[in-house]
């Protein structure tokens, strides 16, 4: 795959604003995405690609990792985010003026819980994986930063979400009545627990083995 998956900075905020717009029209007020950035609750994170570099990724099958690359999948993840636990990180891509940002996934930690507050994808470039991409990297860094929990919520009526979702482990645990301004349309409340466990890292391992074979690898760089 053609896209990769950073930290979002200040030089994404006029893209990320604009892929927000796309996909909730009705947010009002806007995401304060220059705020956001100084949160020390929030993380934001994009999927991103290159200048000159196709935008429509190139299906192409990748053979599955073997024991000794399914360990080094737990090595990397921690390696990537070393700085949650006070050891210097490697330095973040820098991001050019010329990045294309695709879409981005943002998540608030409270205690030992991560909340996905929102999630998108430029209109032109859905249904390629890079909602489970991000998907996949929201996981992952709230791993890293030892949450045991992630949740969000997702619209009643958005059954591709919530499949995706459910497939990851998320299960739906309450409702939240007319909670999109826009139509007053309720929202599903879907969590998934327990995921410092051996049992859903396993499974969660398993699922990202499978996307790489359908969409080829990707570079994800969470801190």
């Amino acid at each position: 795959m053609d896209f990769a998956v950073r930290p979002m900075q200040s030089e994404d905020i006029p893209q990320v604003a604009e892929i927000e717009r796309q996909a909730f029209p009705t947010t009002w007020p806007p995401t304060p995405f220059s705020r956001e950035l100084g949160n020390k609750l929030a993380r934001y994170l994009v999927a991103w690609s290159p200048p000159r570099k196709s935008l429509v990724p190139t299906p192409q099958a990748t053979p599955l990792p073997t024991d000794e690359e399914r360990d080094g999948w737990f090595q990397r993840l921690a390696s990537s985010v070393r700085s949650v636990f006070g050891v210097e990180p490697e330095r973040s891509p820098s991001p050019s003026i010329q990045d294309y940002v695709a879409g981005y996934v943002g998540t608030w930690f409270v205690v030992d819980e991560a909340h996905v507050v929102s999630i998108a994808v430029r209109e032109s470039l859905r249904r390629l994986g890079l909602g489970e991409l991000l998907m996949v990297a929201a996981v992952e860094l709230a791993m890293a930063r030892r949450a045991n929990l992630v949740t969000l919520e997702t619209r009643v009526s958005n059954t591709p979400a919530q499949a995706l979702y459910e497939k990851y482990g998320f299960r739906k645990v309450g409702v939240r009545k007319r909670y999109y301004s826009d139509n007053n349309e309720d929202a599903h409340i879907m969590t998934v627990d327990g995921i410092l466990t051996p049992a859903y890292q396993d499974k969660f391992q398993e699922l990202v083995n499978a996307y790489h074979a359908r969409r080829g690898e990707t570079a994800r760089v969470l801190a």
